[in-house]
């Protein structure tokens, strides 16, 4: 059976945290909840956990009713993005503390505790204290506590948001590794982030969620190759999707006086009019024959550029694959490929992908 929710609503003051929220989530399966600050993510968590109370709708776990279940009966564990640990209490006891409370017998709590810590990369820890600890290492402890309760549902609310970006590119790996090996098939593992570059490489499930609502939810394919709207395509890229208001008549595709491309096949099907068209900013290259745009902005990340341009009030963004020192003013050539664009309609919804999606 599955975690169903159904038109969730919560508007504790003037605005909603939670707004007609529904979805499906089945056992054995990871979900990430994808969204900005603010977006819901951490109120639905809670609201799955039983700390809050929806004002509407229905939740309903293997066809019953989930919302009016107690907290303590709730099979649930949740990491925070604190490190909430105990800190007068060792590695061991720490992971060993809900299995206590349920008064376990003491050799099944040493195999879950052991089990735990080897699944987080922590054998050999178990009797060091907390502050002895990295950030990193205590961030695992409180995974490790949340995998030795063996919880139906694990809530995993931005766990690495406040690790440095090693150990969060490090973490990441480990959490889908750990993933894939505890879910079992009666188990829900629920992510929440901001970056859509985690929730891409974490793979599952995706719930993009923006201003309360639920805006899409399927594989993290489906959400990468056809996002359902502008605001989607917009939340899962990282840089945002470049957007680009334009007409489609007599088989050109025109922005502005400059910027103008030959229609590509995929866009076939669409009538002459009024489109948004996006193109990600590791579509946007540097061209000898492109078309020409003045640079406002560059900076260097790693190996990358992200390289911010300008032409007749169009403004646009590259991930280039090099290191380069563009000098704000420079005249550089911009290559844009039409069979990597998309089109949305006046109302903002796919309308053609280069993937197939679209009406």
């Amino acid at each position: 059976m599955d975690l169903i929710a159904q038109n969730l609503s919560y508007k504790p003051e003037q605005e909603f945290h939670l707004n007609d929220v529904s979805f499906s989530m089945k056992k054995g399966q990871l979900y990430t909840i994808l969204g900005r600050t603010l977006a819901g993510k951490t109120t639905l968590l809670k609201t799955i956990a039983g700390l809050l109370t929806p004002q509407q709708g229905t939740l309903t776990l293997d066809g019953q009713d989930f919302a009016t279940v107690p907290v303590w009966q709730r099979n649930i564990a949740m990491v925070y993005q604190q490190f909430i640990n105990y800190p007068h209490l060792s590695v061991f006891e720490n992971v060993a503390f809900p299995l206590r409370q349920r008064k376990m017998d003491n050799t099944i709590i040493n195999t879950k505790v052991m089990s735990a810590l080897q699944n987080v990369g922590l054998m050999g820890f178990e009797d060091r204290k907390i502050q002895a600890l990295s950030g990193g290492q205590q961030q695992r402890v409180a995974l490790a506590r949340s995998l030795a309760k063996e919880a139906g549902i694990l809530l995993l609310d931005e766990p690495l948001v406040n690790l440095d970006y090693k150990l969060r590119e490090q973490l990441r790996e480990e959490f889908r590794n750990i993933f894939s090996s505890q879910v079992s098939s009666d188990s829900i593992l629920i992510y929440s982030s901001t970056d859509p570059v985690e929730a891409m490489q974490l793979g599952g499930d995706i719930i993009v969620m923006d201003e309360a609502r639920v805006l899409q939810q399927g594989t993290a394919k489906e959400v990468f190759e056809n996002p359902a709207t502008i605001r989607v395509a917009q939340i899962a890229n990282d840089p945002a999707m470049n957007m680009m208001q334009g007409d489609i008549a007599e088989g050109k595709i025109r922005v502005n006086d400059s910027i103008s491309l030959a229609v590509p096949p995929h866009f076939s099907s669409l009538s002459s009019g009024r489109y948004t068209f996006g193109v990600r900013a590791a579509d946007v290259s540097v061209a000898a024959k492109g078309i020409p745009f003045n640079v406002e902005l560059a900076e260097i990340s790693g190996s990358e550029t992200y390289l911010h341009v300008q032409n007749g009030g169009q403004t646009l963004i590259g991930l280039l694959d090099m290191v380069k020192d563009f000098a704000a003013g420079d005249k550089v050539n911009i290559g844009l490929d039409a069979a990597k664009l998309y089109a949305f309609d006046e109302s903002g919804r796919l309308a053609a992908s280069p993937f197939g999606g679209g009406k």
